[in-house]
């Protein structure tokens, strides 16, 4: 079997193809950077500039699956430019992986899209289902819903076509940990608004094993990569500074501080989304850090 995967240097693309290595999957990817194109014999890297439509066919030769990972990332401050940016590092990416298979011969039989629970309104009591068909009202549930209609086009091709919900990825090497830990381990920690928000969240291991159990699986239609058990950002914190032994006794950040700091992005921080991963679970997926405790002690050690 080999795998193409676009965004490959990301979390979660590094983390995946060590795993497709060690199992005996040869890996193609897809990079914007001449100079990190690799050629070994199980692992392969070919050009793309997907603004400028440009990529190198030879990189979908006996290709079975794509993993689509690419796109800007969204913590950054929103201004104009750079909402277009999120968008188009989204869609034109899409759009130039369809427009090459639709003209190639090739034997992709399954596409494998992340996506993003932002795409659920923001609610202090819903549970939400993959099959909740209500998109929020925000930039971010904007943005996912194109980009998810866009990779839903694929289907044409008839090729399975997998959508990845993520969660709040919890890393070593960087992403919300990294930016949540720091006022905590000054004594600086708090919880935004009323910390009721429910954060839905996912061990980046447990996040790279989803993607390659949907592979070796050949998962299709939309599921939801958040650990069973979400929490409220009050929560959160406190499981953080409990982890680091410190101490949290300043008032909660009030909306309005956030909002002058970061902007229009400083609705992730404040946005409730409890959403159930049942349905991975009912597959047979087995997380290995179900609990956040668990999972802080391991990326907090």
């Amino acid at each position: 079997m080999k795998v193409l995967i676009t965004g490959a240097t990301g979390l979660v693309g590094n983390g995946l193809i060590k795993i497709l290595l060690q199992n005996g999957i040869s890996v193609n990817y897809l990079t914007t950077s001449r100079n990190k194109i690799a050629n070994e014999t199980n692992y392969k890297g070919f050009f793309w500039n997907p603004i400028a439509g440009e990529i190198n066919e030879n990189a979908f030769d006996e290709v079975d699956v794509i993993v689509h990972l690419a796109g800007a990332n969204v913590a950054s401050r929103w201004t104009n430019s750079y909402k277009q940016e999120i968008i188009e590092s989204r869609v034109k990416s899409t759009k130039l992986l369809y427009k090459t298979l639709d003209k190639i011969n090739h034997q992709v039989k399954q596409v494998i899209s992340a996506s993003a629970i932002g795409i659920y309104p923001n609610s202090l009591n819903q549970v939400y289902q993959e099959d909740f068909s209500k998109v929020d009202d925000s930039f971010l549930g904007r943005v996912v819903n194109h980009w998810e209609n866009e990779v839903a086009e694929f289907e044409k091709l008839s090729i399975k076509v997998l959508k990845i919900r993520i969660g709040i990825v919890l890393a070593k090497e960087g992403g919300a940990l990294q930016k949540m830990t720091q006022p905590i381990r000054y004594g600086l920690g708090s919880s935004f608004g009323t910390g009721e928000q429910f954060q839905s969240w996912i061990h980046l291991q447990d996040l790279v094993n989803v993607f390659y159990f949907a592979i070796t699986h050949k998962l299709e239609g939309v599921y939801n990569a958040v650990s069973p058990y979400p929490v409220t950002n009050k929560e959160l914190t406190k499981a953080i500074a409990k982890q680091l032994n410190k101490p949290l006794f300043l008032p909660n950040i009030p909306k309005f501080v956030m909002k002058l700091l970061l902007g229009e992005m400083h609705e992730i921080l404040f946005s409730s989304q409890n959403v159930s991963s049942r349905k991975l679970l009912d597959k047979g997926f087995q997380f290995k850090y179900a609990a956040l405790d668990k999972a802080l002690q391991d990326l907090l050690k």
